[in-house]
């Protein structure tokens, strides 16, 4: 039996999942209560696209052992795929009761909250994983972004600021640091932060539009036409070339006014 488990083990590592699908289910023909070979069978048919038969043997090894964290786990990344959300706040809520000391249940129920747009509870989930993980960025970034979605700016910035001490040089974070800034009416913090992002990364377009957008707005034109031409050299839709082609034609005649 164990050698034939080590077989269908070989085949899911080169992506056999045909014959490590046959291997596990001869298994199970023996094994029938084996809820680590269920778990791997339900992984091996998410890979093929049969979500049905995956959940299935994801559920049985779960009823079989409520105690793998990698089946509520596998589950719960079927559900969100499908946006199954109320099926996946419910079998994380189970994982929690019977695995309260793994934290990432938590985090995973946090973002169902976050899809769900049921904030607050997001917001609670994650305080309470900052509590026990201090140093959780994953965590201080998805209070951030809840934080934003609530309008409340200060917190946003907080957690962001937060999530760079641990992720330096990230220009994503400056970039959503920046917009929160920017949301905040503290333009020249948006300014710099959106500088950061392109210094971070001078191949991601999204913050040379937006800064170039509030260098015009305080009138610093020379600089505002120098980023939006940067802009204009990225792969941008056709729609969107014209727009920016306007905005400089706007941002040249107040030049020469």
């Amino acid at each position: 039996m164990n050698e034939k488990i080590e077989k269908a083990l070989e085949c899911f590592k080169k992506k056999d999942w045909s014959g490590a699908i046959d291997l596990f289910t001869s298994v199970l023909e023996v094994d029938i209560d084996n809820a680590e070979v269920y778990n791997n069978l339900g992984l091996c048919y998410t890979n093929i696209g049969q979500d049905d038969k995956a959940e299935k043997n994801y559920l049985k090894s779960i009823e079989l052992n409520p105690k793998i964290p990698q089946c509520y786990i596998n589950l719960s990344d079927l559900y969100y795929k499908q946006k199954r959300l109320g099926e996946g706040i419910n079998i994380l809520t189970y994982a929690i009761e019977m695995l309260p000391d793994d934290i990432i249940f938590r985090h995973y129920l946090a973002r169902f909250y976050m899809e769900d747009a049921k904030l607050d509870l997001a917001i609670d989930e994650l305080v309470y994983i900052l509590e026990k993980q201090p140093d959780n960025y994953d965590a201080y970034y998805d209070l951030a972004k809840v934080y934003f979605e609530f309008g409340n700016y200060d917190s946003a910035i907080e957690n962001f600021e937060n999530v760079l001490e641990y992720k330096q040089d990230n220009e994503l974070i400056y970039y959503y640091l920046a917009e929160a800034y920017q949301a905040n009416d503290e333009i020249d913090k948006a300014i710099s932060n959106f500088l950061k992002s392109i210094a971070t990364n001078n191949k991601f377009p999204l913050p040379y539009k937006k800064v170039a957008i509030l260098f015009m707005a305080r009138g610093d034109y020379q600089d505002a036409l120098e980023y939006l031409d940067d802009y204009m050299n990225f792969d941008i839709l056709p729609e969107e070339k014209d727009n920016v082609k306007k905005l400089i034609d706007n941002i040249k005649k107040k030049m020469d006014a």
